[in-house]
């Protein structure tokens, strides 16, 4: 009787674990896989060359143990010598933007001013390991994980460059972008710690709005669901806005708009530092040696959608009991502040697989109520997640064992050194992009490129790698800006989209929620 006790309790104990590992991964993965997601898991489990590691994987979710070790942001004595190459005007040699960029110069639109004058902040955290970095640069550090079988023209005398990052995917189809690196060895441009930004005076902090919603900027129409097939539409009764709050006009800061397209010259120059740094004048600090990518799309009825993509070299993962998971090589983040008749309405901010829309009084403001107010971003340390607070943002798993974190660190004025364009989502394929008239020499064919920007996932033959209850130490890079939904008729990347309207409210759920 007393060895069936223990047999039972043996047997209970497995069944919940095994139960665990079954349930955990769904909770996990709100999306559940399909068909063939099953089939391509069952292979990555078969490349573990260890028999008793893919009957763990299989049975427990407990995949490459054997390969667990700590995983720190940085390593001693990095022997890498390549430091980061400072780019040529917007990263590549004149000859290759010629051949990427737009002849037809003075038919192409400019960056309307307001897209500038309410361009976002970004408080990296203080701490922060992985700084942003230039897409360009980027090139010289990855290669097309090519096949057996394919046939690849480009090589050493032709190297692959924004100006032709999509004959890789024309010709070959879905590729990915392989480090030339062991990211384990961290080498420095993963770090791009060149980039980091001058930092704002130390004593300007921003403007918190009220945790209750004010007076809201709208004339009481559909905003916050446009597109060009959904015409913009007045709203009779203000009880159908989101929130259900009657809105009433209230005066915008605006900056001159005498000579806008010289301020937008010299705000985009990356060597524009003559002028004596004033306090408390964003658009006069925070520059960074990265550019940022600006992706402007005209949705109809006088709405603009402003993307504000911020690309990093490598995203790290946040640790659970410590061990780190979801590291993978390139990491796109983005905002982006939905415009109407050239008034802010509302921003979003790209979380994880999600991320949060707040409407535009809610979000925290740089500059006082006598300066133009611009919305302040927070980025996650190694993550870059971004959120509308400071502080600690649990996600996914409960009791905040899962977190990212954001802190008022450098603050980054992204619109002082920029790739800008405007699309049409409506387009051909693999059209649709042109620069802006400020940078009409822009490539474009880096945007229609549909691979992922980093490694492939490793799999279980690979010492770097492990899973456990259905999360990787290394994931997949991710594929760039085309494919986040610009032509999107909410404010949200996905079609669930709730508008917050306090940073209480916001505090309340995350991106998933």
């Amino acid at each position: 009787m007393y060895h069936l006790r223990r047999i039972t309790v043996v047997a209970v104990i497995v069944g919940v674990v095994i139960f665990l590992a079954t349930f955990l991964p769904r909770v996990l993965n709100p999306v559940p896989p399909s068909k063939e997601k099953q089939e391509a898991d069952q292979r990555w489990i078969n490349t573990s060359p260890h028999w008793l590691d893919r009957q763990a994987c299989r049975w427990f979710s407990l995949c490459g143990l054997l390969h667990l070790k700590s995983d720190p942001p940085t390593k001693p004595k990095n022997k890498d010598d390549h430091g980061h190459e400072l780019r040529h005007i917007l990263g590549e040699d004149p000859a290759a933007f010629l051949r990427g960029g737009n002849s037809k110069k003075n038919q192409l639109k400019e960056i309307p001013d307001y897209v500038l004058t309410y361009a976002p902040l970004v408080h990296l955290y203080s701490q922060e390991f992985f700084w942003p970095s230039d897409i360009a640069d980027h090139m010289n550090h990855v290669t097309p994980d090519i096949d057996d079988g394919d046939e690849w023209t480009l090589n050493e005398t032709q190297p692959l460059t924004l100006s032709n990052l999509n004959e890789l995917s024309s010709k070959l189809g879905f590729k990915h972008l392989r480090s030339k690196d062991d990211v384990e060895s961290r080498p420095r441009w993963l770090h791009s710690k060149r980039n980091r930004p001058i930092p704002f005076p130390a004593n300007d902090e921003g403007q918190v709005p009220e945790s209750e919603p004010d007076q809201f900027l709208s004339d009481e129409t559909t905003w916050f669901e446009v597109d060009r097939d959904h015409p913009l539409q007045r709203i009779s009764d203000p009880r159908k806005l989101p929130g259900g709050f009657s809105q009433q006009r209230r005066p915008l800061a605006r900056r001159s708009l005498v000579g806008p397209f010289r301020e937008q010259q010299r705000l985009m120059n990356p060597f524009a530092q003559d002028a004596q740094n004033e306090p408390n004048k964003p658009d006069e600090s925070g520059y960074s040696r990265a550019p940022a990518t600006l992706v402007l799309v005209d949705k109809g009825s006088g709405v603009v959608d402003a993307f504000w993509f911020f690309f990093y070299a490598y995203n790290l993962g946040q640790t659970v009991l410590g061990t780190r998971y979801g590291n993978h090589v390139g990491d796109w983040e983005h905002c982006m502040i939905r415009f109407e008749a050239g008034i802010p309405r509302a921003v979003f901010f790209s979380e994880h697989e999600g991320g949060q829309a707040y409407a535009w009084h809610a979000v925290e403001k740089h500059g006082n109520e006598t300066e133009i107010q611009r919305p302040v971003i927070y980025s996650a340390v190694g993550s870059h997640a971004m959120y509308a607070t400071p502080g600690d943002h649990p996600y996914v798993l409960p009791f905040g064992i899962l977190k990212d974190v954001t802190d008022r660190g450098p603050l980054w004025d992204p619109s002082r050194n920029l790739r800008g364009y405007w699309y049409d989502y409506a387009a051909a394929e693999d059209e649709g992009l042109e620069p802006v008239k400020e940078n009409a020499d822009a490539p474009t064919s880096w945007f229609h490129y549909n691979g992922t920007w980093g490694d492939k996932l490793y799999g279980l033959d690979d010492t770097r790698q492990w899973r456990l209850f259905g999360q990787y130490h290394y994931v997949t890079g991710p594929q760039g800006p085309k494919f986040k939904n610009l032509g999107r008729e909410k404010v949200c990347q996905t079609w669930r989209c709730r508008i917050i309207h306090s940073i209480a409210e916001g505090k309340k759920g995350s991106w998933h929620s």
